[in-house]
């Protein structure tokens, strides 16, 4: 038997990401239609098949002192700086709340890739006396969440789910458990990744899960799109802070988290399900929880990352749930510009998609056009789309699916009534 959620209020968010090094500069090149995307130049890339990816702005890591950059993984320094953002932003509302009361919950699919790599180097080049003392809590998947906590002085627990490119979504369902469960006043709850190097691109490559198309990086990622030929990797990190909607009193909340849905496919170490039929489950879930109907959704936020298989899976999983009000409701796709990031997917996407619910305004999904035929959803593919403000506030449905069959959705509110800053 299902239990109803307890709606939990977004009070604040940070993020970096290869569209900006804040929350509010990565919606505006949403808007603005912009690519993250990049060629990679780095000596190390030179031979490899791909030479594509996303990268944060590197100078957005300068904030970090130079102790913290060298004790801890690209993967834990994206993580503190999306967590200090969302930390300040929510300074009016956690006034009062003891430090014990406050969870983190960073979600990743890897953990300190950039850190294996880089002692495993030493290690053969140079024996066992010239690897970091600090390698294993560097590189260990929970070591975000801790670094977060300690940075921040939060005492209410650290909690990190690993569920490949499904970490952050459910990162964002264990802290709304936590809340429920007054296990948590505050959680600070997101995901992150820093899978751009050597490592990760061979990896992913030797998979063929990865775009070959190094001539043109902004047209590279293809979610949805008739002629995609796989995901661009890519790193950052989103962390939101999630309250009990009846203690977050000063000030009104960005958003909801009003319910979530999971499940497992049960199929295959890397495919997807190719029917969707555990994908579905997870909508079907997250709706019954808030208790709503397809029809009061406002929009959908696809997983889509651009593999042949994946889109698929999901597109089916979606017309399932969703029946015919598929056919009206519009879906976005933020890969295209974003690329993949991998645990830090589902957190990042997340902030994006409420931004998206207060202005009223469905990003085009870039590079979906032309569009596959055996996709039948109201991909954005041509342009934005204009949300009309039929009731206080409005709803979407986000869905974040990790290798291994592991499925999340979210259902996501915004009220009606905010306009962000408009791209330049």
């Amino acid at each position: 038997m299902r239990t109803p959620a307890n709606r939990s209020a977004v009070v604040g968010w940070g993020s970096i990401t290869p569209l900006g090094a804040d929350a509010e500069q990565t919606w505006i090149n949403v808007q603005a239609e912009r690519s993250g995307v990049q060629r990679l130049t780095d000596p190390w890339a030179e031979d490899l098949s791909v030479c594509i990816g996303g990268r944060v702005p590197e100078s957005a890591l300068d904030q970090l002192t130079p102790l913290i950059r060298r004790r801890s993984d690209r993967c834990a320094q994206l993580a503190i700086l999306a967590a200090r953002q969302a930390w300040a932003m929510v300074e009016p509302q956690r006034l009062g709340i003891d430090p014990s009361r406050v969870a983190v919950v960073i979600g990743t699919g890897i953990g300190g890739l950039t850190t294996m790599h880089e002692q495993h180097l030493q290690l053969t080049t140079g024996g066992p006396s010239r690897v970091n003392p600090l390698t294993v809590p560097m590189l260990i998947p929970d070591a975000p969440a801790g670094q977060v906590a300690i940075d921040l002085q939060l005492k209410g627990g650290a909690h990190t789910p690993v569920s490949a490119c499904a970490s952050g979504a459910e990162a964002l369902m264990l802290a709304q458990m936590l809340l429920n469960d007054h296990r948590a006043d505050l959680v600070l709850a997101g995901g992150t990744e820093a899978p751009v190097n050597r490592l990760g691109l061979v990896g992913f490559s030797a998979m063929r899960a990865l775009s070959s198309q190094n001539e043109d990086p902004s047209q590279a990622s293809r979610p949805y799109g008739a002629n995609r030929d796989g995901f661009v990797l890519s790193e950052g990190a989103g962390v939101l802070a999630l309250m009990r909607d009846s203690d977050a009193v000063s000030l009104p909340p960005l958003g909801w988290l009003l319910a979530c849905g999971s499940s497992s496919d049960a199929h295959h170490i890397v495919a997807p399900e190719p029917q969707g039929l555990q994908a579905s489950r997870a909508i079907d879930d997250a709706l019954l929880r808030a208790d709503l109907k397809p029809e009061d959704l406002s929009s959908v936020q696809a997983h889509a990352t651009g593999t042949t298989l994946g889109d698929l899976a999901e597109a089916r999983a979606l017309r399932r749930s969703l029946g015919t009000t598929a056919d009206q409701l519009p879906v976005s796709a933020p890969k295209g510009q974003l690329g993949h990031l991998l645990g830090g997917a589902g957190a990042v996407e997340a902030i994006i998609a409420l931004q998206s619910l207060r202005q009223g305004l469905v990003p085009r999904s870039l590079n979906a056009d032309p569009l596959d035929p055996e996709v039948h959803l109201a991909v954005t593919t041509t342009g934005s789309v204009e949300l009309t403000a039929t009731s206080s506030q409005r709803v979407l449905l986000k869905n974040a699916f990790g290798f291994g069959g592991h499925n999340i959705s979210l259902v996501l509110a915004a009220p009606a009534c905010s306009t962000p800053a408009q791209p330049d």
